[in-house]
């Protein structure tokens, strides 16, 4: 079956720099397009960053230029680099993939890792 296992998560202060990993399996990972996700506290779900399978990529305005993601097909493995860390980026961070148009979702997600920023 697909798995999503997320990694990296953790507490930093403001300014400094995380490293997220989505380690993919029980699909054809160079395939699907694949994206973060973050939820804060008392806030609904956002998307952070996506990209397709093309290595096209998207940002929320929030992260455009503090936050890079990227893929390895060989390692089957997803990233968020996440550098100049503010304390409004402090959420639970998923990884999703497989776009699925009938449910105008992700079909599958990890199940999180936490990112906390102090000021």
């Amino acid at each position: 079956q697909v798995q999503l296992v997320e990694s990296g998560g953790g507490s930093v202060q403001a300014g400094g720099s995380l490293k997220l990993s989505c380690a993919a399996s029980g699909f054809i990972f160079s395939v699907c397009g694949m994206a973060w996700y973050r939820q804060a506290p008392g806030k609904q779900r956002e998307m952070v960053s996506s990209i397709r399978p093309d290595g096209i990529t998207r940002y929320v305005d929030s992260a455009q230029g503090r936050f890079t993601i990227s893929r390895d097909n060989a390692k089957n493995t997803l990233y968020l680099q996440m550098n100049s860390l503010k304390t409004e980026d402090t959420a639970v961070y998923y990884c999703a993939t497989c776009w699925s148009a009938s449910r105008g979702s992700y079909k599958y997600w990890g199940q999180g890792t936490q990112v906390n920023v102090s000021s």
